[in-house]
């Protein structure tokens, strides 16, 4: 029975993207998604498929309905050579492939590691290695996260998913309620695989639900869970969207409320995080955070 039913679902997927494919290319601006630098709003065409080109005033990104909107790394200007575009094509993947490998190598030959991935010989800036960001980006730990690791944060006093959803979801109700249910725009920052935007998304109770994160691999998890949830998949409010807590790529006084789970220790600039939630909350929009509050991070 339960190959069968995969089966049926596979062929379903099949027919939707078909059917995608003959509706042709469609264009709408975002009412809440904006570019990461200006703020400014992007505009998103789809191909008639199931990819994305995310268009701002100043640059152009990607995404996909299969995976997630990608508003972190804009799409590379096209180059007068195939070779340099080979090259600077391959250079941010094999940086990506060699950080992910950084957890596991002893933190005493991490420095010269990290030098490897350097720009031009520069270190620092988007390639230093983070360890509470740079480790929740490798495809292992994503893997994990659902299926283990997060039950551990229960020995650390987090309530438990479901407990800390209904909590937000109770502080969220005024604000909600003043907007409006169907209007109603709410984020999940540091999303993971989903763990809190499918709770949020299946509850009904919001007009948009966004989960965010900065991995990947996180966000292909999360959109694998929510194409597994019969309550999910075809659910046209729920976005999955790759970004920078420090930068987020949405306008200013646009969310109703906005919610991170075990996420702010991992942040590595948290006052410009913190900024950035503020500026992007209506006014009078709420902020619901569970956190370590250890030294050690």
């Amino acid at each position: 029975m339960a190959d069968y039913d995969l089966m049926k679902k596979e062929e379903l997927m099949k027919q939707k993207k078909k059917l995608l494919s003959l509706l042709g290319p469609k264009t709408y601006k975002d009412p809440v998604l904006a570019d990461p630098i200006t703020k400014e709003g992007i505009q998103i065409t789809s191909n008639g498929g199931t990819s994305y080109k995310i268009q701002s005033p100043t640059a152009t990104y990607k995404g996909s309905a299969e995976t997630y909107l990608d508003l972190l790394e804009p799409v590379p200007e096209s180059t007068s050579s195939d070779n340099s575009a080979s090259s600077s094509s391959s250079s941010p993947l094999l940086k990506a492939v060699m950080r992910q490998a950084v957890p596991f190598i002893p933190p005493n030959l991490r420095g010269q590691f990290s030098s490897l991935m350097s720009v031009d010989g520069e270190e620092g800036g988007e390639d230093e290695y983070v360890p509470m960001r740079d480790l929740f980006t490798n495809p292992t730990v994503s893997f994990a996260y659902e299926r283990g690791w997060r039950q551990q944060f229960a020995t650390a006093g987090f309530p438990g998913p479901d407990t800390e959803a209904e909590m937000a979801m109770d502080y969220f109700a005024p604000v909600v309620a003043m907007a409006s249910p169907q209007t109603s725009v709410v984020v999940d920052m540091s999303c993971a695989t989903g763990l809190f935007t499918r709770r949020l998304a299946t509850s009904g109770k919001y007009g948009r639900v966004l989960g965010c994160d900065y991995s990947p691999s996180m966000l292909t998890e999360a959109r694998r869970r929510i194409n597994a949830d019969p309550k999910l998949s075809n659910n046209n409010s729920l976005d999955l969207v790759r970004l920078d807590v420090g930068q987020i790529p949405m306008r200013t006084d646009s969310v109703d409320a906005l919610h991170a789970g075990a996420a702010m220790h991992c942040w590595p600039d948290l006052n410009a995080a913190m900024s950035e939630i503020h500026r992007t909350l209506k006014p009078g929009g709420r902020y619901f955070a569970t956190t370590f509050l250890s030294t050690f991070f």
